[in-house]
């Protein structure tokens, strides 16, 4: 391949590569449980749940029925309360007010 890379990949092709990538990404934040949401979205603007919420939303688009129970399940790898059960702590009172000062309109 040369410098035309990108626009020589065929639409199968990018989405293979694009949800290697996102699979990737799930088993890193899955690995990462010491990063907790808040801090995602205080940093970055979205968090596991923001995650979930978008694959149920694209789930639905293609006409499946996912619960909010089943795409967290999906994204965290395993049910929600139990990964909030043995991952999340408390948010500190500066993580609350810097998620206040940042939060995304559509929290």
């Amino acid at each position: 391949m040369n410098d035309n890379t990108l626009s020589e990949i065929d639409a199968a092709t990018r989405t293979e590569l694009e949800a290697a990538a996102f699979r990737r990404l799930l088993e890193h934040l899955r690995n990462r449980t010491d990063v907790q949401n808040i801090d995602l979205m205080n940093l970055s603007g979205f968090c596991r749940n923001c995650l979930s919420n978008w694959y149920r939303e694209a789930a639905e688009e293609k006409g499946l029925n996912l619960s909010k129970d089943q795409s967290r399940e999906i994204i965290y790898g395993e049910p929600y309360a139990e990964w909030r059960e043995k991952h999340q702590t408390e948010a500190s009172a500066d993580q609350l007010s810097s998620f206040e000062e940042n939060r995304p309109k559509d929290h």
